[in-house]
């Protein structure tokens, strides 16, 4: 129940009445907030937004396993809704065609991912493609990915069924109100102006789709969103689809090889192409409805069509489907429609505003899902489903910049059929940000990959001369993009003398105050009252008992905290909650920080210091204030690789002399620069979790195997009720180890057990130190160590044995010494 009671639902104004709006009205209404007011700047039912032109084509299948539940969701939904007697989504399926090797090979790791996540589908030889859809030219078609539960989205009919709902239940909907402020009072959103008055709110919803910068502009929240135009074409009527009786009756179709789409108008077609260059358009320049019609555009979205963007798309239709050489475009148009730098939807309430929430950025394949998501998240105060792929929260402060937004955003239309690889890092704008270390690592030929903005070293190519090892198998083409056989021997040179690995990139975050262990304490699920020099692995529990993050807790000084976290949406969670008198700021930038890991990590460091670095006085999870030659460091007694060694923490301008004077100390011991790549195969040989990969809010700390960091007999903290009531898990995060030494898999694949899938995987590396490739996967609980399972690797599956962890050092003998 909400924390305004059931009496006095709360009042809500959803701004823009699009697919989005009107599946929130429905979601809010259907859980009891009835007082929900729809404003619309233009007319109803068919506005002039995104949803007004939109072709509706439903795939499901996503890399993104979120996405691919909001648009399950959205199938089943709309399949449920009818408007004026006809069904608001017509099941025709889906088929993505393959014209290259490189394509067909991309359709089986996407039908890998249906399977992961719960979507029916299969591989289809050409001679099935050219039977579901009789128009293609089979001698150009490899094969197939077809998908029956697939198929069009009615969206003007799907929010008029919602929008009578939500009205049967208290919901208005007002059109031709054009909002022009937002007001505020004590940091809380109060109410929405309008043109036509203003209307009172405990919450605010922004629906607007690319008008959302300009809804965020007046709430003063940033909304890192970039509309961009889009074409789409109908042909002439087609004598091959003459006497049709239905809108559609074949499956939607992607021919993304040529970044094409079509589906069919009765007896015509309508295409659309990614294939053009990038078309931004200014969310504060988009005429109004009635302006536009007066610049002779059908609604605000859609722009005039431009014929020399087409014609290269046009001749890849007529070589694809020979019966398009016989007819002509008859209408065209450049549909505007929203990305984001990442091409996920942006979702979630602002903390600087609380009560203004956002729902932008979201298509009709994903809409009614999303909506879901955000009403649960008002009323019960979090999604049923992990969404941080989604937060509002989850973007850099350097990645909100209107030129870092435009950029991305753009290239995010570019690449939407591309086949791209999870290794592979957007190529501008960088290097954006980089640690005190970036100089030497150029200097010793770092492979750079990019996160968060972040210039991160995956391998150097200075020890391409300790590479050799004739037991590391071959890798197939795939599994060896954004890899070198060098991380083998960082990960070797690691396990047996000392590396140095740049882990700046990692957020951390300064908590001070006298209130600032009790509030820690509360907020977490282990045990913080402990002296200071104590560094505690912990847990941010929501209050249903899933993991919001990991994180690791030094107490520098009785008041004094450095915490290691993972997000920004962990700071905006703790900003939220900290009691006057806690101050929480974030120290990423300003500071960095060196692991030094290795059997010889004591040796190396020990000689720089005048403090006692032996275990007896400088213990496991231990943290000390001490100086590394003239550098001032926060050193910390962790290891995320399995090895002896040190966090060393000190400020942005030190840390190229703190580099240096490790490396000088460290030649005679024969010390690398280790990058990332190596980083990984460690920790996952540990069985060491990695948030928003191997667990989510989604998991609970038993399920995934991080119950060691909960305390039960602790004072009351964040999620203890719940997990007080969880009962035994019915499936568990499970560790795999491949049979065959050559195999490799990456993350996501489904897992067979008995035959069946029955999960997928989460992160994945070959051990090098155990020669197989290590695999953590959701499974269901009970799998005794030893079972056999399958990993679907592109088609084929790879055995592979449940295995009892820690794989590597069950002991921890090589850490505590």
């Amino acid at each position: 129940m909400s924390a305004h009671g059931p009496r006095t639902p709360p009042r809500v104004v959803v701004i823009g009445a699009g697919v989005v709006g009107c599946s929130l009205a429905d979601e809010l209404t259907a859980r009891g907030w009835t007082d929900v007011t729809v404003l619309e700047q233009g007319p109803l039912p068919a506005p002039g937004g995104s949803t007004s032109h939109a072709p509706g084509l439903v795939f499901r299948t996503s890399p993104s396993r979120t996405l691919t539940a909001f648009a399950r969701y959205t199938v089943e939904k709309f399949t449920s809704l009818t408007w004026d007697g006809a069904t608001c989504f017509q099941r025709v399926g889906g088929l993505e065609l393959a014209t290259t090797p490189e394509r067909l090979a991309d359709l089986h790791r996407r039908a890998g991912y249906a399977a992961s996540w719960g979507v029916h589908g299969e591989i289809v030889d050409a001679a099935r493609c050219k039977e579901l859809w009789p128009l293609l030219d089979e001698s150009v078609v490899l094969g197939g990915f077809h998908t029956p539960g697939d198929g069009l989205a009615r969206a003007l009919p799907a929010c008029r069924a919602q929008l009578d709902r939500a009205t049967a239940r208290g919901a208005r909907f007002l059109d031709r109100h054009t909002v022009t402020g937002i007001e505020r009072h004590d940091g809380r959103v109060t109410g929405v102006v309008t043109d036509r008055g203003t209307f009172p709110a405990d919450h605010v919803v922004s629906a607007a789709g690319f008008w959302g910068p300009v809804v965020g502009r007046m709430a003063g929240v940033d909304v890192p969103l970039q509309p961009l135009a889009h074409q789409y074409a109908r042909t002439a009527p087609l004598a091959e689809l003459s006497g049709a009786t239905e809108e559609a009756s074949r499956p939607i179709l992607r021919f993304q090889d040529r970044d094409l789409y079509f589906r069919e108008h009765g007896d015509r077609l309508g295409v659309g192409s990614y294939a053009h260059r990038p078309l931004p358009v200014d969310p504060f320049a988009v005429p109004g409805y009635d302006e536009s019609r007066a610049r002779h555009m059908d609604m605000p979205s859609s722009y005039p069509f431009t014929p020399e963007d087409w014609a290269p798309s046009w001749e890849d239709c007529r070589e694809l489907m020979p019966a398009l050489r016989d007819v002509d475009v008859e209408s065209g148009f450049n549909g505007v429609f929203s990305f984001t730098p990442d091409g996920m939807p942006v979702l979630g309430e602002s903390r600087d505003l609380r009560g203004f929430w956002l729902a932008e950025a979201v298509w009709v394949t994903h809409s009614a899902g999303v909506a879901r998501a955000v009403a649960e998240w008002m009323v019960d105060g979090r999604p049923s489903l992990d969404v941080h792929e989604c937060d509002l929260t989850r973007f850099e402060e350097a990645q909100r910049s209107p030129a870092y937004v435009r950029e991305r955003g753009a290239q995010q239309f570019t690449e939407v059929y591309d086949v791209i690889h999870p290794l592979q890092p957007m190529e501008r704008p960088r290097p954006l940000r980089v640690s005190p270390f970036h100089v030497r690592q150029r200097e010793l030929g770092s492979y750079f990959l990019e996160g968060g903005g972040w210039e991160r070293p995956h391998w150097y190519e200075a020890n391409a001369g300790l590479s050799e090892d004739p037991r590391l198998p071959d890798r197939d083409a795939w599994s060896a993009r954004h890899w070198s056989p060098i991380a083998a021997a960082e990960a070797r040179v690691t396990r047996e003398r000392v590396a140095l690995y740049d882990m700046t990139p990692l957020r951390r975050l300064e908590v001070t105050g006298p209130g600032a262990l009790a509030f820690l304490d509360r907020m977490t699920s282990n045990n913080l009252r402990k002296k200071p020099g104590a560094v505690t692995y912990t847990l941010l529990l929501d209050e249903s008992g899933g993991i919001r993050s990991d994180l690791t807790v030094a107490r520098l000084a009785p008041d004094r905290f450095q915490v290691g976290a993972n997000s920004p949406a962990d700071l905006d969670h703790l900003l939220r909650h900290a009691p006057d008198g806690v101050h929480i700021r974030d120290i990423t930038s300003g500071t960095c920080c060196v692991g030094v890991w290795g059997p010889l990590a004591r040796d190396l460091v020990q000689p720089l210091t005048a403090d006692d670095f032996s275990h007896e006085a400088f213990g496991y999870f231990r943290a000390r204030e001490t100086y590394v030659g003239h550098v001032p460091v926060t050193a910390m007694r962790l290891s995320y690789v399995g090895e002896l060694g040190w966090e060393l923490y000190t400020t942005a301008d030190l840390g190229l002399r703190l580099w240096d004077t490790l490396w000088e100390a460290g030649r005679d011991l024969g010390v690398i620069a280790a990058g990332r790549s190596a980083f990984n195969s460690l920790r996952l040989e540990k069985g060491y979790r990695a948030w928003g990969t191997d667990m989510t809010d989604e998991d609970n700390p038993y399920e995934a195997g991080v119950g060691f960091a909960v305390r039960m007999d602790k004072a009351d903290f964040v999620g203890r009720a719940a997990l007080a009531r969880a009962g035994e898990p019915g499936r568990r995060l499970t560790p795999l180890l491949l049979d065959d030494p050559a195999a490799v898999v990456l993350g996501k694949e489904p897992v067979h057990v008995d035959g069946a899938p029955a999960g997928y995987v989460t992160s994945a590396s070959y051990g090098y130190t155990l020669g197989r490739c290590v695999a953590y996967a959701w499974l269901p609980a009970g799998l005794a160590t030893g079972t056999g399972v399958h990993v679907e690797y592109f088609g084929e599956k790879v055995p592979a044995t449940v295995a009892e962890e820690p794989l590597f050092d069950p002991r921890m003998t090589r850490i505590r010494r």
